[in-house]
């Protein structure tokens, strides 16, 4: 597969990009050599490897949900600019 220099100007015409026709030559190159170097990876034997979304065997990283005691409401609302029965108070937003 090779990137034509109509293919780059195609999608630079999606993406409404205005390159000059220097710029168009670099990105044909470069996304030739992309494809060039991707196509390498097909000379490797994957047969008997299996599938995997991450190259380290990650099990999962959350911690176990622990019920611990929170700030008191009125240390919360101490550094509040305004607060209201227990809340802080804000200015409306909405009509």
């Amino acid at each position: 597969m090779s990137i034509t220099l109509q293919d780059v100007e195609h999608v630079a015409g999606l993406a409404r990009l205005d390159l000059s026709e220097e710029e168009k030559d670099i990105f044909t190159g470069q996304l030739n050599a992309i494809l060039k170097y991707v196509e390498k990876l097909s000379e490797l034997d994957t047969d008997g490897i299996e599938p995997t979304s991450h190259v380290l065997p990650i099990a999962n990283v959350m911690r176990e949900d622990e019920v611990k005691p929170s700030i008191d409401v009125e240390k919360a609302l101490l550094n509040a600019p305004d607060d209201e029965d227990g809340q802080f108070k804000v200015p409306a937003v909405l009509d």
